[in-house]
């Protein structure tokens, strides 16, 4: 392949308003072309931060404004990614709980939930992003905006402090966990709490968030309302940990979350 004309080719998808590509897409342009050509000119525009790969097989065209740095945020391509993979997915974790304006210190990853099998997900390539995996996505419990290439998909403010409590270990423990949880509560409406979320989720998340919501945030209308929508749900509450984190024995217990308390949580200032 001539350099040229992968050249022309990329500007023509940028013209069409197309800020992505696959190897596959190449392969059926230049049919004839040997593979090793097209992966020499993949490599010499990588090179010159024309093109960064952020996943195998998946390239995206740098746009001028971050040509400097050469990496290019997720948000930028997530959905065309995904899109790529095949698989649905929402921001989550960390990365969602941003777009409520409840970051308190930006991730250096960038939270990605989509459904399982998790090994026809590649994790090279791409440092960038932390992959999760639930056997199916709640659609009702997410929200759109707009990104610079379309739009993106992320877990709304309820979904993300369940996940963040149940995904403690991705994103460093409890401490931080309420630390983020202290800000995004404010955009939180524990009424919009329903069965399906509560099936979706695990009763022992929940069970966790209550506790925080309620004796680490003092936040207790907020945790009232979460204990009636999880009695009504009509599980058992059986005793827990609080956190999977830690194996110090302990016995202290909350009765009403039904909780072992085994870890002490601490806020960072705000």
């Amino acid at each position: 392949m001539k350099a040229d004309n992968l050249t022309e080719w990329i500007k023509s998808l940028e013209t069409k308003g197309t800020n992505t590509f696959s190897v596959e897409m190449i392969r059926d342009k230049f049919p004839d072309i040997p593979e090793q050509n097209i992966k020499n000119s993949l490599y010499r525009f990588t090179s010159k931060n024309r093109i960064v790969s952020v996943y195998k097989g998946f390239y995206v065209i740098i746009p001028p404004h971050y040509a400097a740095r050469g990496i290019v945020p997720p948000t930028y391509y997530i959905d065309q990614l995904m899109q790529y993979i095949g698989k649905p997915y929402y921001i989550s974790l960390l990365s969602a709980a941003e777009f409520f304006g409840a970051a308190h210190q930006r991730s250096q990853r960038f939270f990605v939930t989509t459904i399982l099998p998790s090994t026809n997900v590649s994790k090279a390539k791409n440092r960038l992003l932390n992959w999760l995996f639930r056997k199916d996505i709640p659609e009702e419990f997410l929200l759109q905006k707009n990104s610079e290439t379309g739009t993106i998909r992320f877990s709304n403010a309820e979904l993300t402090a369940i996940d963040l409590v149940q995904y403690e270990n991705a994103v460093g423990g409890l401490s931080r966990v309420a630390t983020v949880l202290n800000e995004l509560c404010e955009q939180c409406d524990f009424s919009k709490v329903n069965n399906e979320l509560l099936k979706f989720t695990s009763v022992s998340s929940v069970q966790r968030l209550g506790y925080i919501l309620e004796n680490v945030l003092e936040q207790k209308e907020q945790a009232d309302v979460l204990y009636e929508k999880l009695v009504a749900y009509g599980k058992r509450l059986n005793y827990i940990v609080l956190s999977t984190r830690s194996n110090k024995e302990t016995t202290l217990r909350d009765s009403r979350w039904k909780l072992n308390i085994n870890t002490e949580i601490e806020t960072d200032d705000i």
